[in-house]
């Protein structure tokens, strides 16, 4: 029995790519890169070890299909309907932009308007496949210019399914548009339909009678079913597979067992993209591109230059921050997946030939593979230029609301920046509490929506020195970063801290990984949701043990107390401490009852520093402050301002609480 020759080049396609991404690693290069190359290594122009080319390419749109469907699964409906200006606005401009402009460019050259439409066509699309794999390996799915890629990714990724049934039309073979433009139409409806129906009422109800099994099997065969099912569905109805994936995964999102459906399915994803970007670097005709390298990269730097552009300034447009913008643009400058099967549409209606295609694919492939790199300084890029924007214009953004909110009287308040949830919530705790604040949001429509509520804000770059003082941060007792952008928030902290060493900086991130940098840029406090997230799921988990809950909230403490201390030691390892003084905490503690060793007696006669171990520094009695006098009496209600340990100050509460 001789080995099947498919088995054979996928043994050569895994084998390589191994050794090369191998290579790849160890140079600090991303692994799709590993990929393209291995393509172009196996593929004809390189060791021609592949003979099966169309199964490696059947192989390679599983690959995107399964990338799709993850997506969907790590979106949701709602996400979706959120991001609905971006997809119809943002990916409406960015196409046709980009088709009016390379459509004028190219007709320059080729005198021919139907041909330069179509290659138009071509270049509006970018890389789904390429873009949310990098987005995910980057953990910015959920940052600004990762919800504005996905909105014009998704809106390519539908354009491309009327573009196909436009091409014959341009080429003079068809002529029933009308009839051609409502069938898609009607079809799109009712897939939209059937996807909100079947994930209110049907998919759910299944998979929770499939988990009802506890049948891992089972559960992986119903959800590559689904996946397989709505993707051959929406392929049959004349959409693309790709599409329908997405579909699919938005369809099990709303379940709540989405997320055993990701861990179950992410392997496969990861085998079968990375035959995708092999088939890419296999389509890559080396010989070709030598001979015309004079032609194909500065087209390369055009096409990057212009789809850069317009994207950025879509996303402007659309009032998204002017660093997500760029990021947005540099990520989203190659061309597409897509448009390889555009492009056999083009060629099939005469509208492409052989030698306009090899330009083409020379062209797409160099800009994927230069994606990596491009993304990779995109945060650095981004941050340099935001800083290079004109000072004045700048001013005058700001100067238009600053009529609106005077904070020049505020002083030991509490300074927000990010009015998201976790702003949103430290607001409303400070209302609560009486606590004085000031809110920086970068987001208009929500400064706008925010001021109208009646809430403490004001539009501006947190990261601009004009921005903070108008905020009084010199005078801020507490500052809180609480945005989602990486970047944005170091450059902020760092900002911070050369205007005032006395506030107290509490910085909000994802990651573990990224404490260490902040606090050496100088936050005093970093809450890692990660961190934050692993507490929260073990304090559940003992809770079923019936542990009790002031156990599990001393359990809490204890990994805080060991974490963070670890997290800091390193900021404070550069420091110079010549005296070794122990922790002093201040804490403002209500008297509610004791045993009668506080209440009713001065504090004199109470001997709290003899007996705990702790200064009295003040009394707040009904909002009023009054002087810690030996002669002055405790009474029920008394807030108390003590300083000492952290252990001594807890015994103290333990004790009148």
């Amino acid at each position: 029995m001789h080995a099947a020759p498919l088995l054979i080049d996928i043994l050569y396609l895994l084998g390589i790519s191994v050794l090369v991404v191998l290579i790849f690693q160890s140079l600090k290069l991303p692994t799709v890169i590993g990929f393209l190359a291995s393509g172009v290594i196996i593929g004809p122009s390189g060791l021609s070890l592949v003979a099966a080319n169309e199964e490696v390419e059947m192989l390679a749109e599983i690959g995107v299909i399964f990338l799709l469907f993850v997506i969907g699964l790590e979106f949701s409906i709602k996400k979706l309907a959120s991001i609905r200006k971006t997809v119809l606005l943002g990916g409406s401009l960015q196409v046709i932009a980009t088709i009016i402009i390379v459509t004028l460019v190219v007709y320059f050259f080729v005198d021919n308007l139907m041909v330069a439409v179509f290659i138009g066509f071509l270049f509006s699309l970018s890389s789904s496949a390429l873009v949310f794999k990098m987005l995910q390996d980057r953990n910015e799915m959920d940052m600004p210019h990762g919800r504005f890629s996905l909105g014009i990714l998704i809106f390519q990724d539908v354009i491309v399914v009327p573009m196909m049934l436009i091409t014959p039309i341009m080429a003079g073979n068809t002529d029933n548009v009308f009839e051609s433009v409502a069938e898609l139409a009607i079809k799109t409806l009712v897939i939209v339909v059937f996807t909100l129906l079947s994930a209110r009422y049907v998919v759910p109800k299944l998979m929770h009678l499939v988990a009802k099994t506890r049948s891992n099997e089972i559960f992986i065969f119903t959800t590559l079913t689904i996946c397989l099912g709505v993707a051959v569905l929406t392929e049959q109805a004349g959409l693309s597979l790709a599409f329908g994936a997405f579909i699919a995964g938005l369809i099990i999102s709303e379940s709540e067992y989405s997320h055993r459906a990701v861990s179950l399915v992410l392997p496969f994803r990861e085998l079968f993209t990375g035959f995708f970007f092999i088939s890419i670097g296999m389509l890559l005709n080396l010989g070709f591109l030598w001979e015309n390298i004079a032609i194909v990269l500065p087209v390369l730097v055009l096409v990057f230059l212009l789809k850069s552009l317009i994207v950025f300034f879509a996303s402007s447009l659309l009032k998204y921050p002017f660093r997500s913008s760029v990021v947005s643009g540099l990520a989203l400058f190659q061309v597409g997946e897509f448009s390889f099967i555009l492009s056999q549409v083009g060629i099939e209606n005469g509208l492409l030939t052989p030698e306009l295609n090899q330009y083409f694919l020379s062209i797409s492939i160099l800009s994927m593979i230069s994606t990596p790199f491009i993304m990779g300084f995109s945060g650095n890029l981004s941050n340099f230029l935001s800083g290079k924007r004109s000072q004045k214009r700048r001013r005058l953004d700001d100067l238009r609301e600053e009529k609106i909110v005077g904070t020049e009287d505020l002083q030991d308040h509490l300074v927000i920046i990010g009015f998201g949830l976790n702003g949103k919530n430290v607001a409303k705790a400070a209302r609560l509490t009486d606590i004085p604040y000031i809110i920086i949001e970068f987001n208009a429509k929500t400064v706008k929506a925010e001021r109208g509520k009646g809430e403490k804000i004001f539009y501006g770059d947190a990261s601009n020195d004009f921005i903070l003082h108008k905020a009084n941060i010199e005078k801020a007792r507490v500052a809180i970063v609480a945005i989602s952008d990486p970047g944005a928030t170091k450059r902020i902290v760092s900002n911070i801290r050369t205007l005032t060493q006395s506030v107290h900086l509490i910085v909000r991130t994802r990651f573990i990984s990224e404490t260490d940098e902040l606090l050496l840029l100088g936050a005093d406090e970093v809450i890692p949701e990660e961190f934050e997230t692993s507490i929260e799921i073990f304090s559940r988990a003992l809770h079923r043990y019936l542990i009790p809950a002031h156990r599990l909230e001393n359990i809490a403490k204890l990994f805080r107390s060991d974490n963070y201390e670890l997290l800091t030691r390193k900021k404070e390892s550069k420091k110079i401490r010549p005296l070794s003084i122990p922790e002093i905490n201040i804490e403002a503690i209500r008297i509610i009852s004791d045993s009668g060793s506080v209440i009713g007696k001065s504090l004199a006669d109470s001997d709290i520093r003899k007996k705990f171990r702790i200064n009295i520094l003040g009394i707040n009695r009904q909002n009023e402050f009054i002087q810690s006098g030996p002669e002055e009496v405790i009474r029920r209600g008394d807030v108390i301002y003590v300083c000492g340990k952290p252990d001594d100050i807890v015994n103290f509460s333990k004790a009148i609480s």
